[in-house]
């Protein structure tokens, strides 16, 4: 494999990436005592920083690897809303197609940090699903984008707050299938069964016991494979991309199927790997259809973004350098 290659060849596909965008936020501070008032930490604020969180994630990690991106979305006429959509477009995402409504809130996650711990988390946002007014409205959107651009891949980013009612998705993927467009997803619980015919189903193992409702108490190649049988069953995906954390990634197409190990690393917050992974997932699968191939790849960069604090977009020459080193010939 010519890796430099490959990674030149992201330059020249487009990608459409819909779901739940939201705003990290991130108050860094230090703690010196305990509150007279309440048994609780006050944190003296250092610094505030502002990140792409959700779907947006997943764009950035595209952008990152050099893509060509457009997010669909529904967001508040809210301040944030308006803070976020500058972020997105100052990061090299098209956001012409995001539909800004006042029956919404943008989702913003505040983080509270100190000492590289996260101590709270404070959530303003709106889980409804869209009226079928906005639907209709994003979907025509959709519509629009596909015609004209003519992307590879659109990959969906679940974060059960609404953006993805059931009817949205199944339009979406009749739509994709009809243009020859791939089509993956990163799951949430609300919808799991929802994506029926994907081409790549990318939940991680927790969602998995969850959505079939089973312990799976040792993770072996065997019993990997009998829940992907399972997957398929409700499904009917082409494949199955599950991330099993410490363990490594485990995909199968038809009857290739292998767990590759993760790699050694400093962990430092797994916020924001599992977009990461569907991003990088999803770009190698579209320029190669190697499915061994855009496993390798996205656990290498899952693993990567892990050392990082906060959800970050993968760094592009990094990459590349471990893909050399790690991924077998």
């Amino acid at each position: 494999m010519n890796f430099d290659q490959l990674f030149k060849s992201f330059n020249d596909i487009k990608v459409g990436v819909i779901g739940d965008v939201m705003l990290d936020t991130y108050w860094w501070g230090h703690v010196d005592r305990i509150s007279p008032e309440a048994p609780v930490p006050v944190v003296a604020l250092d610094k505030r920083e502002l990140r792409i969180g959700g779907a947006g994630n997943v764009a950035l990690n595209l952008v990152a690897l050099g893509a060509k991106v457009n997010i669909f979305s529904v967001m508040g006429e809210d301040t944030d809303g308006r803070t976020l959509d500058q972020l997105l477009t100052d990061s090299g995402i098209d956001t012409s197609y995001i539909i800004f409504s006042h029956e919404r809130k943008t989702t913003n996650k505040v983080r509270v940090i100190s000492r590289n711990q996260q101590m709270m988390r404070l959530d303003s946002e709106t889980t409804a699903d869209l009226s079928k007014t906005v639907e209709d409205a994003l979907f025509d959107r959709i519509c629009d984008f596909i015609q004209k651009e003519k992307p590879a891949v659109l990959i969906f980013e679940d974060y059960n707050k609404g953006v993805l009612t059931e009817t949205l998705i199944r339009r979406v993927i009749g739509l994709c299938k009809d243009n020859n467009v791939i089509t993956s997803v990163d799951p949430k619980k609300k919808n799991f069964f929802t994506y029926t015919g994907v081409d790549i189903f990318k939940p991680n193992l927790k969602e998995v016991k969850e959505g079939l409702n089973i312990a799976l108490e040792s993770v072996t190649l065997e019993a990997m494979k009998e829940v992907h049988n399972r997957l398929q069953k409700e499904l009917s995906h082409h494949i199955s991309f599950i991330t099993l954390s410490e363990k490594g990634v485990f995909y199968q197409k038809d009857d290739q199927a292998a767990i590759i190990p993760s790699h050694i690393r400093n962990i430092a917050d797994v916020s924001g790997a599992g977009d990461t992974v569907i991003a990088v997932a999803s770009l190698v699968y579209a320029a190669t259809r190697d499915v061994e191939l855009f496993s390798h790849v996205a656990n290498i960069a899952g693993g990567l973004v892990c050392e990082e604090v906060g959800t970050a977009a993968i760094n592009k020459d990094l990459l590349l350098a471990e893909c050399k080193v790690l991924i077998p010939s």
